[in-house]
């Protein structure tokens, strides 16, 4: 996989990619990461990248030229194919007004040979390099940021550890929160029990089983896996329930599933 970052703060991705899953991921040579600086494309002694907008309105606007001939350099496949799907390539946008950034998204990405992440500033970016040079564009959350340099950074963090290799357990990435399509794995393997299936993720708990008072579930400490998978669900189910009832409208429910729920709910009615 490769990750190109367009940015006017190029040294901003000196700390938030130079840790953990990413760094580990580059030097094993699964990711290369590389930011271009947008100034550097500019063709005046001011190196400017932003104008006014036009129709009035308040802040400034990244120009389309640095935009368009920084990433023709970069010597991607044309646009019709990366959109048609016969070059695993892809443009994005940061930009408030994208598509909302889930772990379904990042594992299309992680399927990519190469990800462009053009991070947007000020009032954001001429609507022509939308139009007619990206492929699509992405919001990390309905909020609004200065800039997309930190949604740049979740993305290839959440995209790098995707790829096969990064992760030292790969079946992680399949149980955690959101992760839809995940194996139930093994009955008889505790560690591979109850995938999310689009669900937030259930507890975990560790040493020591008491701590100020405070225990482990019985059922995690006494070995039978069946029961910890039964437990693992409905606490699956009850904190996305209670956190995030918006998921729950995506979730495949299984007839156990929808008697877990109805439990869960008459007790929160009493």
């Amino acid at each position: 996989m490769k990750a190109d970052i367009v940015t006017i703060f190029p040294d901003f991705f000196r700390g938030p990619l130079d840790h953990g899953i990413t760094r580990r991921a580059a030097e094993m040579g699964l990711v290369k990461i590389e930011v271009h600086d947008l100034r550097q494309f500019t063709h005046d002694r001011h190196r400017t990248v932003d104008d006014r907008p036009f129709g009035g309105g308040e802040g400034m606007v990244l120009k389309p030229e640095p935009i368009f001939d920084c990433l023709e350099g970069l010597q991607l496949a044309p646009r019709e194919q990366r959109l048609s799907g016969t070059a695993k390539e892809s443009v994005i946008v940061l930009s408030a007004q994208g598509q909302r950034f889930t772990q379904r998204v990042a594992s299309e990405l992680a399927a990519l040979d190469r990800m462009v992440l053009v991070c947007g500033r000020y009032e954001g970016v001429d609507e022509r390099v939308s139009e007619f040079l990206a492929d699509r564009e992405l919001s990390i959350g309905d909020y609004v940021l200065s800039g997309g340099e930190l949604g740049a950074a979740v993305i290839v963090e959440a995209v790098t550890r995707l790829l096969p290799g990064a992760v030292g357990n790969e079946a992680s990435t399949r149980q955690e929160s959101f992760t839809e399509h995940a194996s139930d794995g093994d009955a008889g393997n505790a560690d591979s029990t109850c995938g999310s299936g689009g669900l937030l993720d259930y507890p975990h708990y560790t040493r020591p089983a008491e701590f100020r008072g405070m225990t482990v579930p019985e059922v995690l400490i006494n070995g039978n896996h069946q029961e910890i998978r039964r437990w693992r669900r409905e606490q699956a189910l009850k904190k996305t329930l209670r956190n995030r009832p918006d998921l729950m409208d995506g979730v495949e429910l299984s007839k156990e599933d929808r008697k877990i729920l109805e439990r869960i709910k008459s007790s929160l009615s009493v």
